[in-house]
């Protein structure tokens, strides 16, 4: 047999041209793909997925590490499943995560079958995670990373089984330190590149600015301001425009801060409240994907992440009808938010995670 082939998924980022490197290194047949995914470069944000320097970046690293380079169009369904997701899910009044949405039907799907299609028998990335076997469970399993600060997992709870079989992580074991040193080692100019933005699509994370531009000011219907108690305070310029637990920008003077605690977009209301009132027990989760078990059939204790960078926060799962899962918590969680995602874990595994439907009120 010959050299196992694998697709590297470059970004022009410093993660993903060492992961290139290190499988090169380990003796793998390493070819580099990546998604082109916005019809013209200046549709993305400088530095952003796809824009002319990021291309142009990857393209001079695998020149360097003497690697094939293919880029792949992905617009059209970058277009539907990430940028038509992102918007509409904004006017249901619900806040959206479209990294998670770009891996799960984008990077480990689409891009998956393109590198098979390139007779790949692997597809890797520069996530700071870990993937092992266990003959135990019969099933691959998914850890955070070494580099807890760098840790990826939460954006990758989707994966299936025939996807975490043929992927590969070779940051895992890694720091993010270690891994600018090895790039500055190898030459790779992108070393010292700073961290991408967290949406690649918008220019200077404006993303009320995309909003408007994208959907026009008559998609954004002005409505009310009220407390918890149902009692009016003022008048909000449109659901999109907020998001649980903020407090800036509101526009009201009540002589005490207040903060977004939800948004009810069957009466168009913004309800704002005092900070302990932000805080909740528990929440509704659909959408769920499960790594270490194929479904969820008795309450299991977890620990579980209500956006990226929270704390893990000890909780219950409890599965209900139609795949929906009941999420009650230890201590109260400030902002839980609808439309992010909720990833469930114990210890470093990573149990699976689904997507914040509604919250469940004291």
């Amino acid at each position: 047999m010959g050299r196992k082939r694998v697709a590297v998924a470059m970004s022009g980022g410093v993660d993903s041209s060492v992961a290139a490197a290190l499988l090169k290194e380990a003796g793998y047949e390493v070819i580099g793909i990546m998604m082109k995914l916005h019809s013209r470069e200046k549709e993305s944000a400088p530095g952003g997925c796809s824009s002319l320097d990021t291309v142009q970046d990857a393209r001079q690293v695998a020149e360097k590490l003497a690697i094939p380079f293919h880029v792949v169009n992905f617009h059209d369904l970058f277009e539907k499943q990430v940028i038509t997701y992102f918007t509409a899910e904004y006017l249901r009044g619900r806040t959206p995560n479209p990294c998670i949405a770009c891996n799960r039907h984008l990077k480990f799907s689409a891009l998956l079958e393109n590198a098979f299609a390139l007779k790949a028998d692997y597809l890797a990335t520069g996530h700071y995670v870990k993937v092992a076997y266990s003959e135990a469970r019969e099933r691959y399993l998914l850890y955070r990373g070494e580099d807890k600060q760098k840790d990826q997992s939460y954006f990758l709870y989707n994966l299936t089984q025939r996807q975490l079989a043929h992927t590969l992580f070779p940051l895992g074991e890694y720091t993010k330190l270690r891994i600018r040193e090895k790039a500055v080692q190898l030459g790779l100019k992108v070393a010292d590149k700073p961290e991408s933005q967290e949406i690649c699509f918008i220019p200077d994370d404006d993303y009320k600015r995309f909003l408007v531009e994208r959907l026009g000011t008559d998609a954004f219907k002005p409505g009310k301001f009220v407390n918890t108690k149902g009692e009016v305070l003022g008048e909000h310029q449109g659901l999109p425009f907020y998001t649980v637990g903020q407090r800036k920008g509101l526009g009201l003077a009540l002589g005490d801060p207040v903060f977004v605690v939800a948004l009810n977009p069957l009466e168009n209301t913004v309800v704002v409240g005092r900070e302990e009132e932000v805080f909740q027990q528990g929440l509704w989760a659909q959408d769920n994907n499960y790594i270490v078990l194929s479904k969820l059939e008795e309450p299991l204790k977890i620990q579980a992440k209500i956006r990226s960078g929270a704390v893990p926060a000890e909780a219950v799962l409890t599965p209900k009808a139609e795949g929906q899962v009941k999420v009650i918590f230890k201590e109260p969680q400030r902002a839980i938010t609808p439309g992010q995602s909720i990833v469930y874990y114990q210890g470093d595994l990573v149990v699976g995670g689904g997507i914040i439907d509604e919250v469940i009120r004291k």
